[in-house]
């Protein structure tokens, strides 16, 4: 069992001695084509296999209905992951999309388009980026039941920077695509 590291101290890298500081982090993850819960698994399985990683928290399983997707497309599996990370957000945007790619995620200028993995970073600390290629905190997560809700469930007390408490920003959003798959559970 890997312990979960203290939140307000730095960790060294061993190698070079710079000095880190370990942040919590949101993944959201989501997949609506192909084996969709072995696909969340691969993804937490990568995500616990990263250097410098640490998961702390995973939700439990949403099917959801598409949200702005193409005419058609079919029904998500969500789920969110909390984890403490040495990495910077650049880095673990570099890795969410290596993970990504692994289940052949094909990328399409179709926007929303059927997937076999999505793995989006929603928050990365308090850090800020408004870069096109990594936007923090992510700029839809406040209007997504299927991010706000599993968030809440694996952390009542979360806070989206910018937007609020997730409890609430929960209370404003409709939730009625969504459906609790107890049947389906992650092997943490």
């Amino acid at each position: 069992m890997t312990e979960t590291p203290n939140p307000h101290i730095v960790d060294t890298d061993t190698l070079t001695g710079e000095m880190r500081p370990i942040r919590r982090a949101v993944l959201a993850l989501g997949s609506n084509l192909g084996e969709r819960m072995a696909s969340l698994q691969g993804a937490l399985d990568a995500i616990a296999d990263t250097p410098d990683v640490w998961i702390t928290g995973v939700s439990p399983v949403y099917e959801t209905e598409p949200v702005d997707c193409p005419e058609g497309s079919k029904n998500f599996l969500n789920a969110v992951v909390l984890i403490d990370t040495a990495l910077s957000p650049p880095r673990l945007m570099e890795r969410a999309l290596a993970i990504e790619d692994a289940f052949d995620r094909m990328r399409s200028e179709v926007r929303n388009a059927p997937r076999t993995l999505d793995v989006d970073l929603v928050v990365v600390g308090d850090r800020h980026s408004d870069d096109e290629s990594l936007q923090l905190p992510h700029p839809r997560a406040a209007e997504r039941a299927f991010v706000l809700q599993p968030w809440y469930d694996v952390d009542p007390e979360a806070v989206l920077p910018d937007a609020g408490p997730v409890a609430d920003l929960l209370e404003q959003v409709d939730r009625s695509g969504m459906t609790l798959r107890e049947d389906l559970t992650f092997d943490v």
